[in-house]
């Protein structure tokens, strides 16, 4: 039984107002029981007589009774639950009768009131209600704690009786089963499986990225986009670079998985490093951005002109003389519609809005060309709209008052259908209907700072509507889909009863702002069902492949516990390795050796192993045997007996768990034999390896492996040495013993081997003898001069990689490149190591410490401290990983650079345009205007120009320049910093009283999408803007073709109006400008380097 009680309401209370009789079934179910807002499919009211109360059994049930197709009855506990304490409570649940022959999956919702009353008087009672979702897992609900025993046994104040009197009560339940078109009605999603549910599947939320999700399934949905997207050529491209690529394996995830799809793939493809997933962007920019990018890919394939053709309409903006007959109009295309909410009571009002035509009248009079000042109307009007229309509900909107972004959570109602032709030309084609329906709603909840986005679409004519919520997709009703995303404080302009307002308040901040409508004659084009043949084959080949591995992969991991890992030293592997030992494994700072590898079932048995090992290396089976690298307990690790040949049966495991001590991989080293005639060891000898210390190359590298006898003389080896190494014979050596790291000792020639402590497996290291002189000379030059000293610095040796830190690596210019060096080398060492490898100056060599976990940068090095790489390096209690160092290559020295400050100007000229970008390092005490005067030195000034330089910083909107006064100190200056430089041009220099200087910016489509460097202009009394755009024209020297693009536009910061596009007659003169109040240029932008609204960064999708 389930002790619900935290799920439920209050503690019941005796009803002590206005008395309602629990026979009065109506007036009773009105009071004790809340309209949910849903429908009702049936009611039954069942009463329960008890007699002898207190000789009841622990746990009794009613009868049953039937309500809404299903059996039920009351479950009762006289004295209470055995989880409550014992007699002083009574619990009472409804219970679904014999849930066990219910259909599979069933399940049915209830809201229900329990009631306990008096048999005489039925307005005593105590009443609780409740609602469940009655389910096999969970097929009782109610009050573990209904009402104190004592409470009703005895007279409650304002009664004359008690609830249960003389033994008896009545037990009543109201029960209504509710309608659930959705299926999903208080689900708690445990188990859901939305494929199974609706045939479609969520996509996983990346941090922030439900406003994308909800998009792309959007999308998905608009299928004859998907087609087009599927029709792009990707075969030779990289998931992760191609956006279409990335796109396209989305899609056919969201058409074949089971389980929610990822978007990581995508967002890399978009160029975007993790912390952009987390901001949530601006839907409207966001499609824009990833149509532009698309459409550009589709250019000269299958699918060129899909997306113009899909989503791009026309609309025409006029201005129309009243009483002379002149029309100034120009046509554009759009992409989108974006309409406002504010005051707006429904969509079609919104349109009204949108096409409302405004008179040009008394001092607003236009000024038509040839005609003088006239009265005019100016408007909007559509000739065509696409057959997918996105329509943006302007939920988001400047407020003067409180000079920041509101979010508008008015009541704005849309409808399921809306017949557009009322707001088109009337030149234009109205032979079919532009009715348009409804496909989707793009829904955000919450406020301005962040909340939730996600989608509600309806596929196709047959499917129902969906809600796409990332991972879950769920059936909603139409209610879902319309009356709760209108937003609005409350429904249907009616007060809720207290009660409902629990349910309602939080629904205010959920509203549509984005709307999808279909053409309803291009519904069955648009979205046409989706054939095998749609997709392309290579997408799917490469998918199912990738299925497949991942599948493999699991299964391997699955299996893992039935393998071990065989790794194998070789003599040549062992020729290549430098280091101790035979080959490197577990060591810290260092990669282990990369060795022939096998993956061994653990039951396989040797002589199968042996047969494979042998045809891998081309042996016959009697050529070689196996020995068993053992962990020494000096940390070393070396071989140490062989497998035996004649125990054929011996299986892997055993080997491992006998002779390697249970480690997880086994390490066997394959000793070839010479003379496969004579397999047998000669008894006394032992197998040791020999490595040469050469100390011309500074390198100690394995030659081989020999037999010795056991009471043979160490200096014997000398002999054999000379031979192998082709030496002339007399060549007097060194030999040392490897006993372990930091401990190499010099060896006795005149001991035995045995009294040399040598076993099999040890290492012997060689070297030719030197002269004090050459040893001397070694020494000199900081190098090794004998094998102690090399192996200490194999001790300490670490690999580090260096990077450049600006620029993105680049084999020529910018190398990423690995040096080896020893943790007890010191930084003036390690930048001298670098510095010989660029070919660069080490005091012009700037170094930058990383994040292990990420690579980014983490802090400069000091060149004044001397750490030793040990110190520089990350701590040792992060995992070992290969440490990242960035460099820089300065123009001057580190010293100096302690007391500079580093600068970077970028430099527009006197045209408005990034011509260079200059770097200065000058001193922190140096002023804006010495930056100037070395700036000088570096552009190219206009030749009888005004020789001025201004420099300046772009103020956060991107609208304005924030000019500097010359007299600022450079090491004021906060970091980091945007700088910019330009030319003054004489006209401004020259500009009288009555000319007034302002500020341009440049942006695209929308104001708050600015990019380009804002500039001064001066605007000049009495002229017609048809002079004043040549002057503009010269001074941003553009061509007559690409000025004829731009349109321009009068911006009111202050009162965030929608920007006033400018006409040829027009004189900007004769606006009264306020101080924040510009000129816009809107163009498309060339530079790549957009600016979003203020504290946002740009939309940027790479791929």
């Amino acid at each position: 039984m389930d002790v619900l009680d935290d799920k439920l309401h209050p503690q019941p209370v005796m009803e002590i107002d206005e008395p309602v009789s629990v026979r009065d079934h109506d007036a009773f179910a009105a009071k004790n029981m809340p309209d949910l807002g849903h429908d009702v499919k049936d009611t039954k009211v069942f009463t329960w007589r008890l007699n002898n109360w207190r000789k009841l059994e622990k746990k009794i049930t009613s009868p049953e009774f039937e309500c809404g197709g299903h059996r039920w009855r009351i479950l009762l506990f006289p004295f209470g639950n055995s989880n409550a304490p014992p007699n002083d409570t009574v619990s009472v649940y409804l219970d679904y009768a014999d849930p066990k022959r219910a259909p599979e999956g069933w399940h049915a919702c209830a809201q229900f009131a329990l009631v306990i009353s008096n048999p005489h008087d039925p307005t005593i009672y105590t009443v609780s209600h409740a609602h469940h979702r009655f389910i096999f897992e969970e097929c009782d609900w109610g009050f573990t704690r209904f009402s104190e025993l004592r409470k009703l046994f005895h007279v409650q104040e304002g009664h004359t009786r008690p609830t249960i009197e003389d033994e008896s009560a009545d037990v009543t339940v109201f029960v209504r089963v509710l309608k659930d078109p959705t299926g999903v009605l208080w689900h708690n999603f445990v188990n859901y499986d939305s494929k199974k549910e609706t045939g479609y599947v969520g996509m996983k939320n990346q941090g922030a990225t439900c406003y994308m999700n909800s998009l792309l399934q959007s999308l998905y949905c608009t299928r004859y986009f998907r087609k087009a997207v599927y029709q792009i050529p990707t075969e030779d491209d990289h998931p992760t670079e191609s956006v279409a690529l990335a796109l396209q394996r989305v899609f056919y995830h969201l058409q074949t998985s089971d389980q929610p799809v990822g978007t990581t793939e995508l967002t890399k493809s978009f160029g975007w490093k993790s912390l952009d997933s987390f901001l949530q962007h601006d839907v409207q920019e966001f499609n824009r951005v990833l149509q532009d990018k698309l459409e550009s890919k589709m250019k000269g394939t299958k699918a060129d002109g899909a997306i113009t053709k899909l989503f791009v309409g026309k609309m025409k903006s006029f201005i129309k003389c009243v009483n002379v007959d002149y029309e100034s109009a120009r046509t554009e295309e759009f992409n989108d519609i974006q309409l406002n909410v504010k005051g707006m009571k429904n969509l079609r009002d919104s349109f009204r809005d949108y096409v409302a035509v405004e008179t040009l009248d008394g001092d607003n009079k236009y000024q038509a060309e040839g005609y003088g000042l006239q009265d005019a109307k100016k408007g909007i009007v559509f000739q065509s709209f696409p057959p997918v229309l996105h329509l943006q509900l302007k939920r988001f909107e400047y407020d003067i008052q409180r000079d920041a972004m509101v979010k508008i959570n008015d009541r704005h109602e849309f409808p399921f259908e809306i017949d557009l032709s009322e707001f088109l030309d009337e030149s234009s084609d109205k032979s079919q209907s532009w009715l348009y329906k409804l496909h989707g709603v793009l829904v955000h909840s919450g406020d301005l700072h962040g909340g939730h986005y996600f989608a509600l679409i309806k596929p196709d004519r047959e499917t129902r509507w969906l809600k796409f919520d990332d991972d879950r997709v769920t059936p909603v009703t139409d209610r879902e889909v319309l009356e709760e995303n209108y937003g609005g404080e409350v429904m249907n302009g009616v007060t809720q009863p207290a009660q409902r307002n629990q349910v309602r308040a939080m629904k205010r901040f959920t509203n549509a702002y984005m709307l999808v409508y279909v053409r309803d004659t291009a519904i069955d084009e648009v979205l046409a069902p989706f054939t095998e043949e749609d997709t392309p084959p290579h997408l799917k080949r490469r998918l199912d492949e990738e299925r497949l591995q991942i599948e493999a992969r699991k299964r391997e991991r699955d299996e893992q516990h039935l393998f071990l890992t065989a790794k194998l030293i070789t003599d040549e592997t062992f020729q290549h390795h430098q280091g101790f030992d035979l080959a490197s494994f577990d060591e810290k700072n260092w990669p282990p050796s990369e060795l022939p590898t096998f993956r061994v079932l653990k039951q396989e048995t040797y002589s199968v192993f042996k047969g494979r090992v042998a045809s891998h290396f081309n042996y016959q089976d009697s050529q070689f045997r196996l020995w068993v690298l053992v962990n020494r307990q000096n940390k070393t690790v070396r071989p140490d007996t062989h497998i035996p040949e004649n125990e054929a049966t011996l299986t892997m495991d055993v080997i491992r768990n006998n002779m390697a001590a249970r480690q997880s991989d086994l390490r066997l080293y394959v000793d070839v034999i010479t003379d496969p005639s004579k397999p047998d060891l000669a008894p006394g000898s032992i197998m040791i390896f020999l490595k040469h210390f050469d100390t011309s190359r500074q390198s100690l590298l394995g030659v081989g492996k020999t037999y010795v006898l056991r009471n043979s003389k160490v200096g014997d080896l000398a002999h054999f040495i000379n031979e192998r190494m082709r030496w002339p014979t007399g060549t007097p050596l060194k030999l040392f013993e490897e006993i372990k790291p930091g401990m190499i000792e010099l060896m006795k020639p005149k001991m035995t081997f045995a009294q040399s402590e040598i076993q099999d497996g040890d290492v012997i290291c060689f070297q030719v003898e030197m002269s004090e002189k050459e040893t001397h000379d070694l020494d000199a030059q900081g190098l090794f001069s004998n094998p102690i000293q090399f192996y200490d610095f194999l001790q300490n040796r670490v690999l580090i990689l260096f990077r450049p830190k600006n620029e993105e690596p680049d084999e020529n210019l910018y190398p990423e490149f690995e040096l080896t060096l020893s943790k007890k080398m010191n930084y003036d060492h390690m930048a001298a190591k670098v510095a010989d490898y660029l070919k660069h100056d080490p005091i012009k060599l700037r170094f930058t410490t990383t994040h292990a976990a990420n690579g980014q940068p983490k802090a400069v090095l000091k060149r004044s401290l001397n750490q030793s790489i040990q110190e520089i390096m990350s701590p040792p209690y992060v995992s070992p990983t290969t440490t990242i160092i960035l460099y820089e290559r300065l123009d001057v020295s580190i010293v100096e650079l302690e007391t500079k400050r580093s600068l970077r100007i970028i430099w527009t000229g006197v045209h408005n345009k990034e011509e260079s970008s200059h770097p200065f390092l000058l001193p922190k005490t140096s002023m804006v205007h010495d930056l100037a005067d070395h700036l000088a030195k570096k552009v190219t000034l206009t030749p009888g120009g005004t020789g001025k330089i201004r420099v300046f910083e772009v103020s956060k909107d991107g609208k304005n320049q924030k000019e500097f006064t010359g007299s600022e100190m450079i090491g004021n200056i906060p970091d980091p910093v945007e700088l910019y430089a330009e030319e003054v041009p004489t006209e401004e220099l020259e500009a009288d009283d009555a000319d007034k200087v302002i500020s341009v910016f440049h942006f695209s489509k929308d104001v708050s999408r600015t990019h380009g460097v804002p500039f001064k202009f001066v605007v000049k009394p009495g002229e017609k803007f048809a002079e004043t755009k040549k002057r503009l024209q010269a001074r941003i020297g553009v061509s007559d073709k690409d000025i004829a693009k731009y349109r321009f536009a009068l911006i009111q910061v202050a009162t965030f109006k929608q920007p006033s596009y400018i006409e040829d007659d027009d004189t900007i003169y004769d606006h009264k400008f306020a101080p924040e109040d510009c000129l816009g240029l809107d163009h498309v932008d060339k530079s790549g380097k957009t600016r979003a609204g203020a504290g946002e960064k740009a939309i940027v999708i790479k791929g």
